[in-house]
């Protein structure tokens, strides 16, 4: 027997319940209620039970019409196959008993091959469609676990690969995260998020992380020179931008996953300047993207605020006032005022680090 096995009759006549029980017990566990009320408990108590209710109209303490009223306002018509078994089969009854979910109307006195075969056929399709549903949820399940998993391999990728390019350039330890979690707040704390969904926020928080991956092409000579470089070093230097954009094109995987356009944009751009003069195309003003905008004044505040290979840190009053007076570039105002107003809060990453 299935874990669905039982039929339930329910009729106040005990001997239309024998007569039903006689033509389905062979391949059926029986149920009976002998009026509406007791029937109605006994759907409710052993739904998971049922594959079927059986259902008589005219009989005490609740009619059948008023049973099925009960199970369509809780959806149980929908879940599980009941039939009106009845010698009061009028056009009304039976109108109102398929507007609320009935599958069949059996008049009485019923043909035994007749009302099995009738029975038995939606039952069957109950329990096909269930099982397909069971199906459906099962592999809807796994196709999610699957797509989790990417996304987590995806994300443990993007910042495997982030982290050794920091630790190849001898930096903190810290510079990708720090980043991320600047662009994050500036995303979800300022104007300059607006329009953005918290996923689309989270996706771009996630890729700023890869803003300096092309560093990868980057020779260590001149990526760890303590010293100022070389007009022609500086070339070289400058090519860690479209190199990420290179390199994030060249992983067949990455290019299918939702973080892609934003990581590429951001490595190719995190050096354009408002004013046109940043690289590697010039690009000015709204031609860059915010994300991108965003990235390169946290990369900026992040590299004046640590001990880079090359320089000591700067005092927080020092960093402010390079960024605000040009020496690194000029920026979007609107995004200067948003990040002057985060910025104490954005100043506590580093007091935690010292």
């Amino acid at each position: 027997m299935s874990q669905q096995n039982t039929i339930l009759i329910v009729d106040d006549d005990e001997i239309n319940r024998a007569i039903l029980e006689e033509i389905f017990s062979p391949d059926y566990a029986i149920a009976q209620a002998a009026d509406g009320r007791e029937g109605l408990a006994a759907i409710r108590a052993g739904e998971d039970s049922l594959c079927a209710v059986l259902l008589d109209v005219v009989m005490p303490e609740l009619s059948g019409i008023q049973v099925l009223r009960e199970l369509k306002e809780s959806g149980l018509t929908a879940r599980l196959p009941v039939f009106l078994i009845t010698a009061e089969a009028s056009d009304s009854v039976m109108r109102e008993a398929y507007q609320l979910g009935v599958m069949d109307v059996i008049s009485k006195p019923v043909l035994p091959f007749v009302v099995r075969r009738r029975v038995e056929s939606v039952i069957e399709l109950f329990q096909a469609r269930r099982r397909l549903g069971e199906k459906v949820e099962s592999q809807q399940a796994d196709l999610l676990r699957q797509a989790q998993r990417i996304i987590r391999l995806s994300q443990g990728m993007v910042e495997a690969l982030s982290t050794a390019i920091e630790f190849r350039s001898e930096e903190s330890g810290g510079h990708v995260q720090r980043i991320r979690r600047i662009t994050q707040r500036l995303l979800e704390r300022t104007p300059l998020g607006e329009g953005l969904s918290r996923e689309e926020i989270e996706q771009i928080a996630l890729a700023s992380i890869m803003h300096d991956v092309g560093k990868i092409a980057v020779p260590d000579a001149i990526l760890n020179k303590p010293g100022k470089l070389t007009p022609e070093e500086f070339e070289v230097m400058k090519t860690h931008t479209t190199q990420g954009a290179k390199l994030l094109d060249q992983i067949p995987q990455f290019r299918e996953d939702s973080l892609y356009p934003y990581a590429r944009d951001i490595a190719l751009h995190h050096h354009e300047r408002w004013d046109g003069r940043g690289y590697p195309e010039g690009l000015k003003g709204d031609e860059i993207s915010i994300w991108a905008q965003i990235v390169s004044l946290a990369d900026v505040y992040d590299a004046l605020s640590c001990k880079r290979v090359y320089k000591d840190a700067f005092s927080r009053e020092k960093v402010l006032e390079m960024i605000c007076g040009g020496q690194c570039g000029t920026f979007n105002p609107r995004l200067l005022e948003c990040f002057l107003a985060e910025e104490p809060e954005l100043a506590r990453l580093y007091q935690r680090e010292e």
